[in-house]
């Protein structure tokens, strides 16, 4: 009897049902600093949570040390009483999709020709400039993922994870430039050129500096600056957890428009080899692909069995834990569809503006309300159609219902962000802009 499932018996002795989620799990980071490798590292990790109920209520433990499962269960038998009531109950079996995210080529790529891949970033970058200095990593990793419980549900599968990231950083005097790119996959990546290149075409627009203006304009989100300012307010609002507990903008709106018709955001864990996607969330409820907001309209809300029962609804399978922590509404793999605008035709349309290609930071803001502020960390004052150079000292703020509702267009080719994220640029036509 392996671990797991020795886990299951002994718990459900003692508990009305119970639940055992087993990550194992291997993986080799590369790290280059300084524009030369740093070092090199292969790590193994296994751990287990235990999730129980008893007399009606919640317990849980978590381990990294799997020789004494009795503790592991003593402590989460000892949180019960102070648990929260469980309104819930562990799904049964269930017939998972296949999804693909395990590919053994990860496993079997060599450490030298990892190195070689992410050298070969910093040659490329330093090729057109010798002021820049580079650092990043190169990282594979091999999952094993376990989720059994008491009611008959077993999902088991394995994901293989293979990572660059790498980061440019210019100093003159005062003044500093930083920029940055990555990419993410369940096959091996054998070819980095992509991620130079868009860290030298950073470097290109950011060659010079260009005085900004403050106001309401028309800014242009690159598709990473998507991801750090526009969906993460979207996605607090969709948040089954923030909607039960009435603090979302959307309570009751589901069914009606809040944004942008040509606006459209998905959750899907089916898509084959893509470092979040899988069979089942991490509570065993099978993986399907839901639309969030559908044309606009606000389609679905994300669940988990615990706010799912709480709400009158069963989970949409978007439990997500980590070993440490109980199950919680969360994304799985996020896409945004494509619009029909190409780049050249979103420039055109701004005469004075902005393209922000990173952000630093959150601000002080209502993210539930959807309001978002942030430091321009990487950004280009664009005039007439044209990118002019680099900005400086500017911050952007508004609400993401606001800006969504006020678009220029929807680019019409996305890129992968990691392994979780798709998204083409967005232009809105209204974006407060404050410059020092």
């Amino acid at each position: 009897m392996d671990i797991p499932e020795q886990l299951l018996e002994m718990a459900a002795e003692g508990s009305e049902q119970a639940e055992v989620f087993h990550l194992q799990r291997l993986e080799s980071p590369i790290h280059f600093e300084a524009n030369q490798l740093k070092s090199i590292e292969t790590r193994e990790m296994a751990g287990a949570a235990l999730r129980l109920i008893k007399d009606g209520r919640v317990g849980f433990g978590s381990t990294t040390n799997l020789s004494t499962p009795e503790k592991l269960i003593g402590v989460a038998l000892e949180t019960a009483p102070f648990g929260v009531e469980a309104k819930f109950e562990f799904p049964g079996p269930a017939a998972y999709p296949d999804v693909p995210v395990y590919d053994p080529a990860v496993e079997q790529s060599r450490l030298d020709e990892m190195v070689s891949l992410g050298q070969s970033v910093i040659d490329t970058v330093r090729s057109y400039s010798d002021e820049v200095q580079v650092g990043g990593s190169v990282s594979r990793s091999v999952s094993t993922i376990s989720l059994l419980n008491s009611r008959g549900a077993r999902s088991v599968y394995t994901k293989s994870t293979y990572s660059l990231g790498f980061e440019g950083t210019v100093i003159r005097g005062e003044d500093m430039l930083f920029v940055f790119d990555f990419m993410s996959s369940c096959h091996p990546i054998t070819d980095a050129t992509s991620v130079a290149e868009n860290m030298i075409r950073q470097l290109r627009l950011a060659d010079v500096t260009a005085p900004m203006t403050t106001g309401v304009m028309p800014v242009i989100f690159t598709p990473t600056a998507v991801s750090s300012i526009l969906l993460s307010p979207l996605v607090s609002g969709l948040n089954g957890k923030t909607v039960l507990l009435g603090t979302s903008p959307l309570v009751d709106k589901r069914g009606e428009r809040i944004v942008d018709a040509r606006f459209g955001l998905t959750d899907d864990p089916t898509i084959p080899f893509i470092p979040g996607s899988r069979p089942s969330d991490d509570e065993g409820v099978a993986s399907r692909r839901m639309p969030l907001i559908d044309q606009g309209v606000a389609a679905n809300f994300m669940y988990d069995l615990q706010t799912g029962a709480q709400s009158g609804v069963v989970s949409t399978g978007n439990g997500e834990r980590g070993l440490g922590s109980l199950p919680g509404p969360s994304t799985s793999v996020l896409t945004v569809a494509e619009g029909d605008a190409e780049w050249e035709d979103l420039l055109a349309e701004i005469k004075d503006g902005l393209v922000i290609e990173r952000l630093l930071g959150a601000g002080q803001s209502n993210i539930l309300g959807g309001d978002f502020n942030a430091n321009v960390l990487l950004g280009y004052k664009v005039e007439n159609g044209c990118i002019v150079g680099r900005v400086k000292d500017t911050m952007v703020s508004g609400n993401v219902y606001r800006a969504l509702n006020n678009l220029i267009g929807i680019g019409n080719t996305g890129r992968w962000l990691g392994g979780g994220l798709f998204t083409p640029a967005i232009a809105c036509a209204d974006v407060e802009v404050t410059s020092k």
